[in-house]
């Protein structure tokens, strides 16, 4: 739980596709963030004291029927707030500016003039490039108001009020498009809210582990392992606060990438003294996939055996009362609608569907707080291996959707084997880290191809690689030819039954990264 005396900004969402970039790049500059619904009030603002409030952009017009709001109380708080694009908007509009439709839209990096170094631009150059995405604007502004930078079409892309602590942009800060960003939300940060800059992934593992001992006492968690990240820097965290009181289930149910099943084991028993309980669940799991190609039962398989696979396993733990999970911020604030108001209960996301309840567990959710970056600064904190704490993302349901139809033992062995040297290539490249996602597919497919004298028929790989910092939208990677040349020729020589490589050059949207 994070303290209540912390400093926190807090950023009300009006249905913005940047809330959770907003929240990361506040917390890049070592300000804890925290998304809340627009109909938050500003009793419970003054209640929480954050050191500053950001208004975030949003799909609506200001000036339309039901369009979303806030508390007109909260600009009387005297605590500094950023409007951004439908943000700023309203904030003006609530200070009687005039928002009206535009003649000229702006979307896209446009060139803007800084005309004012007040706070908010300090030590930024007066040229500079801004990214702008919206159909309406200030266009007329009250005496309180004082314009801080223009546009070719936009004569009021920043202002501030003279008298209340509130300022405004109409471009977007927290994208990487805005090459000043980052600088305008640290000068809001520090220079506008004086913030000091006291999160740390450091003080927030030594508070963790204070909340983990408090809330557990004497008693058992058992945690399930999956091989991911998040999982094994939670396991890790937990054992940290509490030692032998930690039981970790691992259940390789065969699905798992080259070697993974091998590497957590080790892991958790070279780094820790943790009760493990690894099940080999392979062909249990191998049965139930049996002749099942649609995606979607393939999830719903998968994920009902493990939690079966689960409950037996945890019910032969003696003293269990806790049950700990990977929870992560993205995963709490994207179950809170855009519109929906400052009460609206938040959906836990079991990775073990209704176990909690069923079990008679209490949820013990030490990552809820923290981005996937964090997690993996976490990691880094409490000694995790590199390759565990900086592994690309994996799918709950593993190679299963990332084998298009039937999922069969000799089928996973080629896709695994393929897999296996698409990474090795990657790493041997340099370009693992700079990659947010790299895997191969095996398509429900074979092809004609010539090896040797010999006609053959057999099977295509794709690899997937893509670009993202948030994984909403993504981009594919431009990997050396030679690079990927390699990858090809050494899959189609070394793993039998491949006679076919492709590369998947599709963005997200409108593909998805995963293909089923």
């Amino acid at each position: 739980m994070i303290e209540e005396n912390k400093e926190k900004v807090f950023i009300l969402d009006f249905g913005s596709q940047y809330a959770q970039l907003i929240a990361r790049r506040v917390r890049e500059n070592n300000v804890f963030s925290e998304i809340v619904s627009h109909k938050i009030t500003a009793e419970e603002i003054r209640k929480a004291s954050p050191k500053g409030i950001i208004l975030s952009g949003g799909p609506a017009s200001v000036y339309v029927k039901n369009a979303p709001g806030c508390d007109k109380e909260i600009i009387t708080l005297g605590i500094p707030i950023l409007g951004i694009c439908y943000g700023m908007q309203l904030g003006c509009q609530m200070l009687k500016a005039t928002v009206q439709p535009t003649a000229t839209r702006e979307y896209g990096r446009t060139a803007c003039t800084v005309n004012d170094n007040s706070k908010l631009f300090k030590s930024l150059s007066k040229d500079t490039t801004v990214w702008m995405s919206h159909g309406d604007q200030v266009v007329e502004l009250p005496a309180e108001f004082e314009s801080l930078a223009f546009t070719k079409n936009c004569p009021f892309a920043a202002v501030k009020h003279k008298t209340k602590p509130f300022h405004g942009v109409q471009f977007h800060p927290e994208v990487t498009h805005t090459p000043q960003g980052s600088k305008i939300l640290r000068n809001f940060l520090y220079e506008i809210c004086e913030c000091t800059g006291d999160w740390k992934m450091h003080s927030y593992v030594e508070n963790s582990v204070a909340d983990i001992r408090k809330q557990v006492k004497d008693g058992r968690v058992v945690c399930g392992l999956s091989g991911g990240v998040d999982s094994a820097v939670t396991a890790a965290l937990i054992h940290k606060a509490i030692g032998n009181h930690l039981s970790c289930i691992f259940v390789d149910n065969g699905l798992l990438r080259n070697y993974e099943a091998e590497e957590v084991i080790n892991t958790f028993k070279n780094n820790f003294t943790v009760d493990l309980h690894p099940i080999d669940a392979r062909e249990r799991f191998l049965k139930k996939l049996k002749s099942v190609t649609d995606p979607e039962k393939k999830r719903k398989i998968i994920g009902h055996e493990f939690i079966e696979i689960f409950k037996e396993e945890a019910k032969k733990i003696s003293q269990a009362k806790f049950l700990a999970q990977g929870t992560l911020y993205p995963d709490v604030i994207e179950s809170i609608p855009a519109h929906g108001g400052p009460t609206v209960t938040i959906k836990s996301h079991h990775n073990v569907g209704g176990l909690p309840a069923e079990l008679g567990f209490e949820l013990v959710e030490p990552l809820r707080f923290l981005f996937k970056d964090e997690v993996r600064k976490i990691g880094e904190e409490l000694g995790l291996p590199e390759e565990l704490v900086w592994r690309h993302p994996f799918p709950g349901p593993g190679l299963a959707i990332r084998i298009i139809g039937e999922v069969t033992k000799p089928r996973l062995d080629i896709l695994r084997s393929a897999d296996k040297i698409v990474i090795e290539e990657i790493r041997k490249a340099g370009l693992y880290r700079s990659i947010a996602q790299c895997f191969a597919v095996l398509l429900p497919m074979s092809t004609v191809g010539v090896m040797g004298d010999e006609r053959s028929y057999e099977n295509v790989i794709a690899i997937r690689a893509v670009e993202t910092t948030d994984f909403m939208t993504a981009d594919w990677c431009h990997i050396p030819h030679e690079t990927l040349g390699i990858i090809s020729s050494r899959i189609i020589n070394e793993v039998k039954g491949v006679n076919r490589v492709v590369y998947d050059i599709s963005t997200k949207p409108p593909s998805t990264i995963e293909w089923e």
